[in-house]
């Protein structure tokens, strides 16, 4: 195999990564562990988050200062409505995750801004292998090689 891989470092968060990255993460591993411990019934595994930072160039170095952005889309079972659906998250995943000092009342979040996301996963999730390859690693400030980590057929009987 060949390829070209980057990445950086940076002292942005305790794992050396970007903010917006860990964020995104965060907001993916919390919306997992609610749905697993019981605390999110609704939720189903599918899910997929974004942030937007402000910055301020300090001697060469940016800096984070305000969370602009949230978005947020999970998919869910069919019986929750959207509005108790952007509430749930909201409230159990996005408020405790993004902390208190880098929110404020002009913070944009977009829960589920497509609507229902009632199905999922590889069945029906159409598009070439390896597209989400910058979430899944530095985010968009850093280059990457372009090979992907995985294929996308879960199931090669399919054809």
């Amino acid at each position: 195999d060949q390829g070209l891989m980057f990445g950086y470092a940076c002292d942005e968060t305790e794992e050396d990564k970007p903010l917006t990255i860990m964020h995104a993460h965060k907001l993916n591993s919390k919306h997992g562990d609610k749905r697993t411990n019981g605390t999110y019934p609704r939720a189903s595994p599918a899910s997929k988050s974004q942030e937007t930072c402000e910055y301020e160039f300090d001697q060469g170095a940016a800096v984070p200062q305000l969370v602009h952005t949230v978005v947020v889309s999970t998919q869910h079972t069919n019986d929750i409505t959207i509005e108790e659906l952007r509430t749930q998250v909201m409230q159990r995943v996005v408020l405790e995750v993004i902390p208190k000092h880098l929110r404020d009342e002009q913070t944009i979040n977009y829960i589920n801004p497509c609507g229902l996301f009632v199905i999922g996963g590889p069945k029906v999730d159409a598009g070439l292998t390896g597209r989400k390859i910058i979430v899944d690693t530095y985010g968009g400030w850093g280059v990457h090689g372009g090979g992907a980590f995985s294929g996308k057929d879960g199931s090669p009987n399919l054809w």
